[in-house]
């Protein structure tokens, strides 16, 4: 059911001009951004219908759309999206916003979008069709994430802003930036880019600076036209050219159609350009791309609740190395809490201090220099588990070795209070077996951030069969406090992440034992568009650490995670799977074939180890689901938010019934479809 938004429409004066301010928000009153669906479009039209025929009787000389509260336009209403895929629909959503927006073009004196918070998507676009942009200097996020979901800006973006600001950083803003961890814009970066004209602060309705630009406009008109070079354009979109032919290969048409519409958009007119992106809509409306993305960003947000307080005061972390300091820096930057922090000895402690001042000032940019103070003075360290003796929580960041960590435990426990709550960062190792020597093993529980914590945002939140309930609540609820998105995980070898990317490394190894051309097992995974290949994902790991846990899992686990002899080589060697340092677009070294020499080769095509993948991992999951480790909602959560598996794909589970693994695996995860 379509939520619907009003559009209220007053009179004001600014300066010397009466104008007409049509303000945008939810009808029901409800909270959260107001969205258009067909209802709400058609109240607006309605709206700018009035206060143009105001303008052209002479009664207001300005126009201005706003919202309410922090709130511009959230877009298109994706509910009324996600419940068709007949293209009709989406060429009629595209239809009804086009009028919108050619009615804001057409208007009769000047329009000025007053960008009072948040305008993504359809909420931007209708601010492009004004003249003018005025936005509130702590307005964000301001962006247009279509491509990020399996759609195109469909209500004029690809046609309006490349003419605005130029079609190089148009195609940043509507391709690069969604394909980034869907990156949007502030108001100064928006400014910047001159996505809007100029910024106001305060609270009040900036009359004076409404009137400022009614009198000196930025622009006589709305940008529909550039009069752009014609090669210019053409280089200026160039370098998008093999980003959204690899997205397209990995399942994603729609950064390839929203290329194709910043290439047309240069001699179009806007009747043509607005028909060709209506076309765009009806057909990614159909998309399995589009729907798998709406079903993953809904169980994003159900997994990353609303901000909440934690009621963990003071925090304790035992170790002081680079994953100790990242986890006492994010906890006292954004919790407010006094962490103590334990190393060993004083020359560690100092070792420790170095490292945390270099994670104050990767907050540099976001923190203000009195909130890094007081994160510098919340953080101490020290050698004595005395200092634990009023902590609500504590956790340990360790070496990953059992004997270590169970070592650590039985000698802080007589520290803590009988009501602290211990846990562990470990990333594989039984949480339950760690907590065999502890008196009080049911307030244990397992908090396993990823690295780089500041960047990761999931959380595997493990609980052993005797883990207290209120311990599970205050975990979870500390790691929303913190910002994370979190998964609850049965304590199980190697969790959910861990346990399915090295499934499926290990088939990649696997391939390369038996002699698949190195070439051939680097790029087989292409068609899944996940962020890096099979061969950079190991060399960003670690092959040290990739054989360790490889290991422990075939031990705990069984041999469908396989032995390979020539990784142990690698990490004997020294050597690099890669020409350079490890990152998505770092070539693999095809010497590498060196340590994989098998004496009976027999290798496989890229087809044939693209679905030996996805087969062990529909294999995997159904084993994890059918043991209680996880359910599937958790399963996609984990690898959507801690592997990067891509939205589009809706998870890891959508895919495998899609491409039919599921069902030669155990059956289907989604019987119903999602």
């Amino acid at each position: 059911m379509e939520k619907v938004t009003r559009a209220e429409l007053s009179r004001t004066t600014c300066g010397a001009h009466e104008v007409a301010v049509i303000t945008v928000s939810r009808e029901d009153g409800s909270p959260g951004p107001a969205t258009l669906g067909p209802l709400g479009l058609r109240n607006l039209a309605d709206a700018v219908a009035t206060a143009s025929g105001w303008g052209a009787a002479g009664e207001v000389s300005g126009i201005v759309l706003t919202g309410v509260d922090r709130t511009f336009l959230a877009g298109a209403d994706l509910t009324l999206v996600r419940g068709t895929r007949n293209p009709a629909d989406g060429r009629a959503l595209g239809n009804l916003g086009h009028a919108v927006v050619s009615a804001l073009l057409d208007a009769p004196v000047p329009t000025v979008a007053l960008v009072n918070g948040t305008a993504l998507g359809g909420g931007l676009e209708l601010a492009l069709a004004c003249d003018m942009r005025l936005a509130h200097a702590g307005a964000r996020p301001l962006g247009l994430p279509e491509t990020y979901l399996g759609l195109i800006p469909g209500w004029g973006g690809c046609f309006l802003l490349p003419h605005l600001i130029g079609p190089g950083p148009a195609a940043e803003v509507i391709i690069t930036n969604p394909a980034h961890n869907n990156t949007t814009l502030s108001a100064a970066q928006a400014l910047e880019l001159g996505v809007v004209d100029r910024l106001w602060e305060g609270d009040d309705f900036p009359a004076g600076e409404i009137a400022d630009l009614l009198d000196h406009p930025a622009r006589p008109h709305a940008p529909e036209s550039s009069d752009p070079d014609a090669e210019e354009w053409a280089a200026a979109l160039a370098p998008h050219k093999d980003r959204v032919r690899r997205a397209a290969l990995g399942g994603r048409p729609a950064p390839e159609r929203a290329l194709e519409l910043l290439r047309a958009a240069r001699d179009a007119d806007r009747t043509v350009a607005f028909g060709r992106e209506d076309e765009a809509l009806a057909d990614l409306v159909a998309s399995d791309a589009l729907h798998d993305g709406l079903y993953a960003v809904e169980l994003l947000r159900r997994a990353r609740p609303p901000r909440v307080t934690s009621p963990i005061r003071r925090l304790g972390v035992i170790g002081g190395g680079l994953m100790a300091s990242q986890l006492a820096t994010l906890l006292a930057a954004r919790l407010g809490v006094r962490v103590v922090m334990k190393e060993v000895d004083d020359a560690r402690c100092e070792r420790t201090r170095g490292l945390l001042a270099r994670e104050r000032e990767s907050l540099g940019g976001r923190l203000a220099p009195a909130q890094l103070e007081a994160v510098a003075a919340a953080i101490t360290v020290g050698t004595d588990y005395e200092d634990f003796g009023d902590a609500d929580l504590v956790i340990e960041a360790v070496f990953e070795e059992m004997g270590v960590k169970q070592a650590v435990f039985a000698e802080v426990e007589p520290h803590l209070r009988p009501d602290a709550i211990l846990a562990t960062n470990t990333s594989a190792l039984s949480v339950t077996e760690m907590g065999s020597v502890l008196a009080r093993p049911e307030r244990l529980v397992g908090i396993h951030f990823f690295n780089p914590v500041a960047a990761m945002p999931l959380v595997e939140v493990v609980h052993t069969a005797r883990t207290d309930d209120d311990v599970l609540d205050t975990a979870r609820t500390l790691v929303h406090a913190a910002g994370k998105v979190t998964v609850d995980v049965a304590d199980a070898p190697g969790f959910i992440v861990n346990r399915l990317l090295v499934r499926l490394l290990g088939e990649v190894l696997g391939e390369l034992e038996s002699g698949t051309d190195v070439d051939v097992a680097a790029r087989a995974l292409d068609p899944l568009g996940l962020p890096m290949g099979p061969l950079q994902l190991l060399q960003l790991v670690g092959p040290a650490v990739a054989a360790h846990v490889l290991h422990t899992l075939r031990r705990a686990l069984g041999e469908r995670y396989p032995e390979s002899p020539g990784l142990d080589a690698i990490v004997a060697d020294g050597a690099s799977f890669l020409l350079g340092r490890p990152s998505a677009a770092t070539p693999h070294d095809p010497a590498i074939a060196r340590y994989f020499t098998p004496s009976d080769p027999a290798p496989s095509t890229a087809e044939v180890v693209l679905r030996r993948v996805q087969l062990a991992l529909a294999e995997e999951i159904h084993l994890m689901v059918d043991a209680g480790v996880a359910d599937v909602d958790s399963v996609n959560v984990a690898m959507l938010a801690g592997a990067g598996w891509p939205v589009h794909r809706g998870g890891i589970t959508p895919y495998l019934d899609e491409v039919g693994a599921s069902e030669a695996s155990g059956g289907l995860f989604h019987p119903d479809g999602i």
